[in-house]
């Protein structure tokens, strides 16, 4: 039996979330680059399960903005433009350094205790799986928004951390997520000081180190699997 055909063959009968979390791996491994076509007939046969279950899988990636579905032309990995990427960073400073502050106002030990926590799970997550560790990263950014307790707010930084959270998946180095971490501590040793300009300042700081740190011109991909051979 042929490694392709063992392959195959360990993977029948997954379901489309099980479909779905390994293309997302493979994503955020950087084995599919930025604007990959994911072709369904490909995808069928190397899972060995039908095109209905492909799409169902693919539907979940694009809820999850890894990939874009295009009508009459078919899904690929999301490719977010360097432009789009800095227009993004932009807004994310502006609307988080007013969130800066009012974390500051609104935080308490409990808050600082769970956070906390969540910087430990970022430095475990620093030698694993990309898109947990990007995930993680992001969240914590989430998690200031919620303590700060304005909703609109809140709505409006998880949907660019969403965006920006891809963005550091495929053109961040692991170098710089660990930068990114450290960053995070600092800025909640600024917020317990009681100083919010300080506080607002060092996340804008921070968010303009993220953005300088991306690497766009990638020059494609240098780690091939079976997926990114059967998509080619």
């Amino acid at each position: 039996m042929s490694t392709s055909t063992a392959a195959l063959e360990e993977r029948t009968g997954e379901s489309s979330n099980e479909i779905a979390g390994h293309i997302a791996e493979a994503i955020a491994a950087r084995k599919l680059p930025p604007g990959t076509k994911l072709r369904e007939e490909a995808l069928s046969r190397l899972y060995n399960v039908s095109r209905t279950k492909i799409r169902a899988a693919l539907l979940i990636l694009s809820k999850d903005k890894l990939i874009r579905i295009v009508p009459d032309k078919g899904a690929f990995v999301s490719q977010p433009s360097e432009k789009e990427s800095r227009d993004i960073f932009a807004a994310r400073r502006i609307l988080e350094a007013a969130m800066a502050r009012e974390f500051t106002v609104h935080a308490q030990p409990h808050h600082y205790t769970a956070l906390e926590q969540h910087l430990e799970l970022e430095r475990r997550s620093l030698e694993g799986d990309h898109k947990v560790r990007s995930q993680l990263l992001g969240d914590f950014h989430v998690l200031l928004a919620e303590v700060a307790g304005n909703e609109v707010l809140l709505e409006m930084v998880r949907e660019l951390v969403a965006r920006s959270t891809l963005i550091t998946m495929l053109y961040q180095s692991d170098r710089d997520a660990a930068c990114s971490s450290n960053e995070h501590d600092e800025f909640l040793k600024a917020a317990r000081s009681g100083d919010a300009d300080l506080a607002a300042r060092v996340m804008v700081e921070h968010l303009m180190h993220v953005e300088a740190a991306l690497r766009f011109d990638t020059g494609g991909v240098h780690e091939k699997d079976l997926v990114s051979a059967l998509l080619k």
